[in-house]
């Protein structure tokens, strides 16, 4: 991990951890011993974690050594990553990675999970315990620096900034008061900003650059849409299924918004494509926040997932004040937290056991259909939220 201090356009770096030590190969090595073997897994221990207790903290602590300059170092000794051989593969799109851990983990914490091994209290625990270290080390680095630097601003950047748990902790942990992390955090966001590095070297004018939204990617015209749909035509009919086309997008959004506020799942296909990780309300699967049941019914007719995992509350952002504890702009879901005791039981569809969300504020400047979309859900139903979830299985998010 590597930390710099910016100032206009210039970047000075102020500290690193080198490798092999990395806090985000903890966190991988611990998804691997849960029986998550997919790359990009990490995200299913972060919603197992609330189910657990820290009952193997101290044991993790034999894993990796928190300093109090704001470093940490793991101990190799549970490692085999940074050994020679060490492989990853790609087959069948797919990123296969052998587990990062040598035999020693199995002796501190007890045996790996099976890949479809039920999960239990042990698994839960691990999950907790690994978070809540995890928190430990990153919070430690970043009151160091804020000791030393006195910047209330702060960026994170790679993979460790999608650990959306942990970010949702920096405002009440830290002195940080401005936080910025980029809607694709992890390896793929650094593609941004290399491209305007360049056009900014290359064209020599004033970086002025400001990324304030995450939707980047392929869009598609209506005659393209008219065109898919016919040349599916007969598969679309197949599965008893019909297309009408509205005047307007306003007038859709009433008709969606009372089709959820009835129980329906939608599948929500508009504008470019989000950059990163998250479907925020162009490539989206967005249910009634209300229903109790609306997780299950997804889970279990679409995204065939595990039931552990929670859905994020998409609200206009002027409401959310009303609905959670923190009040902040968090457009791309970087943060969970907390929603507001009095609040949790009106929508539990998108409310994780521990009384979080992955929140997600909708701005009319930044997406003025999903917007309109929740504005009117409110109207049928006095909630400013929608559930919104990936439009996919896992990965990658729907393109076309």
């Amino acid at each position: 991990s590597q930390t710099f201090i910016c100032k206009d356009n210039n970047i000075k770096n102020i500290k690193k951890v080198f490798f092999p030590h990395s806090l985000g190969i903890l966190y991988q090595s611990i998804t691997q011993f849960l029986g998550f073997k997919n790359y990009g897994d990490e995200y299913k221990v972060m919603g197992l974690a609330p189910y657990g207790k820290p009952k193997y903290v101290e044991k993790l602590r034999d894993i990796i050594l928190i300093k109090n300059n704001g470093k940490f170092e793991l101990n190799l000794d549970y490692f085999k990553f940074h050994k020679q051989n060490f492989n990853y593969r790609w087959e069948n799109g797919k990123v296969e990675i052998e587990d990062l851990y040598t035999n020693k983990i199995l002796d501190l914490l007890g045996p790996q999970r099976k890949k479809e091994e039920p999960l239990n209290d042990f698994h839960k625990d691990i999950a907790h315990s690994t978070q809540k270290i995890y928190e430990e080390v990153f919070l430690n680095i970043l009151n160091n620096l804020y000791e030393k630097y006195q910047n209330k601003n702060l960026c994170i950047a790679g993979g460790c900034g999608m650990n959306s748990v942990a970010n949702g902790k920096i405002k009440n942990n830290t002195k940080f008061k401005n936080i910025y992390i980029q809607a694709a955090a992890g390896d793929a966001g650094g593609a941004i900003g290399a491209a305007y590095a360049t056009y900014f070297q290359n064209k020599n004018v004033e970086r002025k650059f400001q990324m304030r939204h995450a939707y980047l990617g392929t869009s598609f015209n209506e005659i393209q849409i008219l065109d898919c749909l016919k040349n599916k035509k007969e598969k679309i009919e197949n599965q008893k299924c019909n297309y009408n086309k509205v005047s307007n997008n306003n007038e859709l959004s009433k008709i969606v918004a009372k089709d959820i506020s009835e129980g329906k799942v939608i599948g929500w296909f508009q504008g470019k494509m989000e950059w990163g990780p998250r479907a925020l309300g162009n490539r989206s699967i967005l249910g009634d926040p209300r229903r109790s049941d609306m997780k299950d019914i997804i889970n279990l007719k679409i995204k065939r997932r595990e039931n552990f995992r929670p859905f994020a509350p998409a609200i206009l952002y002027e409401k959310k004040k009303d609905w959670f504890y923190n009040s902040s702009h968090n457009p791309y879901m970087s943060s969970v937290e907390l929603i507001r005791k009095n609040k949790r039981k009106i929508i539990p569809g998108v409310t994780h056991i521990d009384g979080t969300g992955r929140v997600e504020t909708v701005t009319k400047e930044i997406n003025n259909d999903f917007y309109f979309l929740i504005k009117e859900f409110k109207k049928l139903s006095n909630v400013p939220i929608i559930l919104n979830t990936s439009f996919n299985e896992n990965e990658p998010i729907v393109m076309n």
